[in-house]
């Protein structure tokens, strides 16, 4: 390929563009819309039907589809038809279902009866494992037998030989040597009832009913131990787990019995059960009707209460009431309270509807209160060197979880009758608290008054009266009392709330009541609260062991106080945030409130008492930013404050909103990304300026937009990714231009230019190595076509920044195999045909482009056209090299066609020898066949139609060259 002259064609921008516009066409209202779904109606009509049958039409109508979101209303989506497939094949399921799958579904159709709104046990059971727990030193008695011993085969022996032996194995375990192992931990006592756990489901699997039982019996019997009284509740909660697991393994047993061959139904009546069914039931019943002493005969029955449903329709109804009056036999109160609590819990489990038994379990636990003042247990609490208070703690899951059950859905009688109940004992701390805590919050707000004069009558040396207090503001946190009645309920809580002498009492129940301040009160009285919980969180730092509570407290406010103008005007609020000494407590909390202030602060803010907040906020999150600090934690962190920077607006006083960004350049020096923003605010702010003077700069401002230019000047070079820096660069380039200030726009460019030879081969994103070609050539086109209005310094040569720009691009070091140094030279052809036009495609306003300053002088399209022809001779010596080698031909015939385009859009075709360049780089484009057809076809339909226009008609004899060729 010989060298060739080049020269650019000339272009008529505004004809060009006047001609690509689409032809405009009115549309009548009611015609077609592109988001109007489209109806389409097809008849066909069949012909030449078959003798004997006869013609018909059918009509289809189809539709553009809806949203695919919408289909899931008509359950076609795959997820609803998936679940109604398998809703059709559960009777097949149900007949091979495990028992435990069957005992699964039941449990959740139940707690669907009772409601949502109704919370289950299974919640309390963590917090009650976590509160109640000792250090003493536990035993448990263990029947010799559990271990040993193995049921005997149904065909060993005749059926009143099996009765005979398992009745003397009741009675060996009644009668029999007992084991007491001694010393145990808390931990290993846990340990050991879980073991037995597992023997139990062991033991039923195995088909070892009656050891099955024992096990059930021996743990029922430990719940009459209070020996270690502080671990009772939570000793109650594991036993009455594997309760829980024996009376599921009956039920399902019996289940099954039934379900042969059909399913039974979750609804089905006595009639439904089978003989069998009801003979093993009945057996059960027997069974547990010979255990001797009361508690555990008690807990098992209670366990299988449900399997009442298969022998007698009103048999759950009958035997609550017994099981309940039985209660009253046992002498210990802790006893007998939790006995009641599982009675309850069962009771709510299989028949939520019979309130009368569960009232009835309420009245009797009120008989035993008078016991809890009794010499006995005195005597008790004497020898186990545990306080009164202390004690009464120990009842609250059980009375809680038995108000909770008659609570639920209660009416707001109910409420009255039981606070009349409270006062006949002598308004007892204990029950008051747990009725504040089981009725609805919205009937307790309603009497939050009367309830304050009960508490006042408690004797507080059973029950603090904090602690009740704390109770009161859950509910009234939750629903509000009567407006007239809200300052005077206040003031009567925090009179005794501050009065709490220990800091963990004192901060567990204001936390609670900071929720109700802020709720229907002002400022003033959060901002005493606050006062108030510094006084006494302040000595002796106990602050330091209540973080958790002063966050939530933190949270609380946030909650209610959108207005940070009012929040940073509380004269506590910030020494409050001081007590926050902990450096990743103090980090959580800033974030919390920055958050929230991104979240709700809507309008910009130049407030000073909000900026000196924040300011302080935001620097204590970037002052917690070190070498260790991970990258996701400095990039979250560095997202809220440059949400609290966006936010920061001073209207018209463009000096104060500079000299607020130098402050925070000094103050979030650790950050980048908060950099970046800084620099793009800065540079908003010279365009705003910009636009407020309507491009014509005075003085003062032409001097205040060389200072933002300053700034980002000075900024950007302490930024570490390369590419940031090259981006800003340009983009501080484009900004300075717009605003006449050309040495600045020249500076930012030559240092654009100048750190290219520092981008590195590779970046990580994301974690992962990429190569960084594909970012560096969006750059270099950015940048050149942003030349092309940047006017020749008159100190340096004609087009020394393009000069410049392409040394670099000549020097670097690119990757082998790779074709990115040609990609650049044939992007920079057009910017020098743009820049050889009379009239240039774009301009900046008041800006003198290359096109005024040289006005089409000779001299300088000569520069031109002679760095183009460079260029295009470094091409072609590049695709000489690619056609040397074989694996390259793809590459070279792609290279190729992207010259063809250029000087196809670009060149002057008139001149023969860039015609014939123009025909051999599209025939070298197709030489190998790896050029797409569709793409070739589409180039020649264009050139056909560029060559109609009558500046173009030249055209018409190349196009006659272009010649598609296929692969061979």
């Amino acid at each position: 390929m010989a060298a060739v002259q080049w020269r650019s064609r000339g272009r008529n921008y505004d004809a060009e563009l006047q001609r690509c516009r689409p032809e405009m066409a009115p549309v009548e209202f009611g015609d077609y819309h592109p988001l109007k779904p489209i109806m389409v109606t097809d008849t066909k009509t069949r012909r030449g039907a078959r003798k004997g049958s006869t013609s018909s039409s059918s009509s289809s109508s189809s539709s553009v589809p809806p949203d695919p979101l919408s289909s899931m209303l008509d359950g076609t989506d795959p997820l609803s038809m998936f679940a109604a497939a398998s809703a059709t094949e559960t009777p097949a399921v149900s007949h091979s279902a495990s028992a435990g799958d069957l005992g699964r579904k039941r449990r959740e159709k139940e707690e669907e009866a009772v409601g949502p709104d109704f919370e289950p046990w299974y919640s309390k059971r963590g917090e009650i494992l976590t509160r109640f727990t000792t250090t003493e030193k536990l035993s448990i008695n263990l029947f010799m037998g559990i271990d040993k011993g193995k049921a005997q085969s149904p065909g060993s022996s005749g059926v009143s030989e099996k009765v005979r032996t398992r009745l003397e194995e009741l009675d060996d375990l009644e009668e029999g040597s007992q084991r007491e192992m001694l010393n145990l931990s808390q931990q290993d006592y846990t340990n050991r009832i879980e073991e037995l756990n597992q023997s139990l489901k062991e033991a039923w699997s195995s088909d070892q009913k009656v050891k099955a039982l024992k096990i059930v019996i021996q743990c029922s019997k430990l719940l009459s131990d209070t020996s270690v009284i502080q671990f009772y509740p939570s000793k109650f909660v594991l036993i009455t787990d594997i309760l829980d697991t024996f009376g599921q393994l009956v039920y399902d047993r019996i289940w099954t019995m039934c379900s042969d061959p059909q399913p039974l139904p979750d609804s089905f009546t006595v009639e439904d059960v089978n003989d069998t069914a009801k003979e093993t039931c009945l057996n059960w019943f027997f069974k547990i009707a010979s255990i001797r002493e009361l508690l555990p005969r008690l807990y098992v029955e209670a366990a299988i209460l449900k399997c009442n449903r298969f022998l007698n329709k009103n048999g759950i109804q009958e035997t609550l009431p017994r099981l309940t009056a039985m209660i009253r036999g046992i002498g210990d109160p802790l006893v007998a309270a939790y006995t009641r609590a599982y009675l309850c819990r069962i009771g709510m489990e299989v028949a939520p509807h019979l309130k009368d038994s569960l009232n009835r379990n309420f009245f009797d636990l009120l008989t035993t209160f008078r016991q809890i003042s009794g010499e006995s247990v005195r005597n008790q609490l004497v020898v186990q060197r545990v306080e009164v208070p202390e004690y009464l703690t120990l009842y609250s899951p059980a009375i809680s979880w038995i108000l909770q059950c008659i609570a639920y859905r209660a009416p707001e009688p109910l409420l009255t009758e039981m606070m009349e109940r409270c006062k006949k004992l002598g308004n007892n701390a204990l029950l008051l608290n747990s009725v504040m805590r089981a009725f609805r919050p919205e009937f307790v707000a309603a009497r939050a008054t009367d309830f304050i004069g009960m508490i006042k009558d408690c004797d507080e040396a059973g029950f603090p009266k904090h602690l009740l207090f704390g109770s009161l503001g859950q509910s009234l946190a939750s629903a509000d009392p009567p407006e007239s009645e809200r300052l005077t309920i206040l003031n009567e809580a925090w009179k005794v709330i501050t009065k709490v002498r220990s800091p963990v009492d004192y901060i567990s129940c204001a936390e609670i009541w900071v929720e109700f301040t802020c709720r229907h009160f002002t400022k003033r009285e959060v901002n005493t609260v606050l006062a108030d919980i510094i006084k006494h969180m302040t000595p002796d730092r106990a602050f330091e062991d209540a973080y958790a509570q002063l966050q939530s407290v933190i949270r609380k406010i946030l909650t209610y106080f959108h207005d940070f103008s009012v929040l940073f005007s509380m004269e506590r609020f910030l020494p409050f945030l001081d007590m926050f000494q902990k450096d990743s407590v103090r980090v959580e909390v800033c974030r919390s409130i920055m958050e929230v202030f991104i979240k709700h602060q809507v309008d910009l803010t130049r407030d000073p008492v909000i900026l000196n907040a924040m300011l302080h906020i935001c620097k204590t999150m970037h002052d917690s930013v070190n070498a260790l600090t991970l990258e996701d934690e400095k990039r979250s962190l560095a997202l809220l404050i440059i949400g609290f920077i966006r936010m920061v607006s001073f209207g018209r006083d463009f000096e104060q909103q500079l000299s607020f960004c130098v402050e925070a350049r000094a103050t979030f020096c650790n950050l980048e990304p908060v950099l970046v923003q800084l620099i793009h605010t800065v540079n908003q702010l010279a365009m705003e300026t910009r636009r407020v003077m309507r491009g014509s700069h005075s003085r003062k401002t032409a001097a205040f937009v060389r200072a933002c230019a300053a700034y980002s000047f000075i900024t950007i070079p302490s930024l570490s990714s390369i590419f940031s820096r090259l981006s800003l660069y340009l983009l501080s380039g484009q900004v300075a231009l717009a605003n006449q200030c050309l040495s600045q726009a020249d500076a930012f460019l030559k240092a654009a230019v100048s750190i290219l030879p520092e981008v590195p081969r590779s970046i990580s994103i994301e974690g992962k190595l990429r190569s960084s070609e594909s970012f560096l050539l969006d750059f270099i086109n950015n940048f050149l076509a942003t030349l092309l209005v940047v006017p020749d310094h008159p100190e340096h040569g004609v087009l020394y920044l393009v000069r410049g720009l392409l040394n670099m691009v000549q020097d670097y070091t690119w990757e082998e195999n790779s074709d990115a140094k040609v990609r650049i030279y044939i992007s920079a052809l057009p910017l020098l045909a743009a820049m050889s036009q009379e009239t240039y495609l774009y301009s900046i306003p008041k800006v003198d482009s290359n096109e005024t300053l040289y006005g089409g002088d000779p001299k300088f399209l000569s520069e031109i056209n002679k760095l183009s022809e460079t260029l295009i001779a470094q091409i072609l010596d590049h695709l000489k090299a690619l056609g040397r080698e074989e694996q390259s031909t793809r590459r070279q015939g792609a290279v190729a066609l992207s010259l063809f385009s250029a000087l196809l859009a670009h060149g002057d075709l008139r001149n023969n020898k860039l015609s014939q360049l123009t025909v051999n780089l599209w025939n070298l484009s197709h030489k190998h066949g790896y050029c797409e057809t569709r793409i070739s076809v589409r180039t020649l339909e264009h050139i056909k139609h560029q060559a109609q226009q009558p500046d173009m008609a030249h055209l018409s004899d190349t196009v006659q060259r272009l010649t598609l060729q296929t692969r061979t």
